[in-house]
């Protein structure tokens, strides 16, 4: 998606302050690689840093330092993609000082390292299988260490559910397996089949930060639900509530690491990327067995 075209397709034009927003967004389009700082852009336009964050922040939505940001990610994630170029001559050509620039944009908005999201599951294989469950058909993928992927589907064939979790390792190898899986569902399912001392073999893919939340909420005991502000604060960062928020959104393994114990700072459910209605089943099932 281009991103600067998006927002001047959102603009309608009234009078100064529409052609001030429209100037910066041309600015920063076309000098991303300089990395203007809003002082730079205002004295460009001869106007107070001040009045100009604030009128470009109420039209566009997001500030001019995050509108730049989302510019450079954009064109980084371009060149790691299509041109494959290593990440110290992208980090140059983009206008940042070094990889480790870089690699701050990535986390800050991918939540994993440049590294990591250009391999996207390179040289992995990945087997799946849909499978009947208290929750809807399920969908488990699993490498030859364990279980990597759990999904739900309400489609009849499951095709937007397998491109759902594709999408996330896109490099990897995929081969349909039932029989493979089988085995996984009934462990996964059966809470007589819940033995600590026999766990299950799990395998997390995704970044340091992401797996470091995943692993928090497979502390969180059945019954009992957390917010996004109490696992930020268990990992050290008290501030990374947001991005605890993203991290557990894209958790691979739903059910067995238990995104749906996490709530919003309100004890409200929020979001649950399979549907709030089986976040609440899923709930309301657990609290059956405890």
């Amino acid at each position: 998606m281009n991103i600067a075209a998006t927002l001047k397709s959102d603009i309608t034009p009234e009078g100064q302050d529409y052609d001030t927003v429209s100037r910066i967004i041309e600015l920063i389009t076309d000098d991303y690689r300089d990395q203007p700082s809003l002082d730079d852009i205002a004295a460009r336009l001869k106007q107070s840093p001040t009045q100009l964050q604030k009128t470009f922040t109420r039209w566009a939505g997001l500030s001019p330092k995050a509108f730049l940001q989302a510019v450079t990610l954009d064109h980084a994630k371009r060149l790691l993609r299509e041109e494959s170029m290593p990440l110290l001559e992208t980090s140059l050509e983009v206008g940042l000082s070094g990889p480790s620039r870089l690699h701050d944009l990535f986390v800050t908005h991918e939540a994993m390292s440049p590294g990591e999201w250009k391999s996207r599951g390179e040289g992995l294989t990945i087997r799946y299988g849909f499978h009947p469950s208290p929750f809807g058909s399920a969908l488990v993928m699993i490498t030859d260490r364990g279980l990597a992927g759990l999904a739900f589907s309400d489609d009849a064939d499951g095709k937007a559910c397998f491109d759902d979790m594709a999408c996330r390792w896109p490099n990897a190898a995929y081969v349909e397996d039932v029989d493979a899986t089988a085995a996984y569902a009934k462990r996964i399912f059966d809470p007589q089949r819940w033995n600590p001392r026999e766990p299950l073999r799990i395998v997390l893919i995704g970044s340091d930060f992401q797996v470091r939340v995943w692993e928090a909420l497979l502390r969180i005991p059945i019954g009992r639900a957390v917010t996004y502000s109490d696992i930020a604060g268990s990992l050290g960062q008290p501030k990374a509530s947001r991005a605890v928020g993203a991290a557990v959104g894209r958790n691979p393994i739903s059910f067995v690491v238990p995104c749906h114990r996490a709530l919003g700072k309100s004890g409200a459910l929020t979001g649950y990327h399979w549907g709030l209605t089986r976040k609440r089943a899923m709930l309301g099932w657990e609290a059956g067995k405890v």
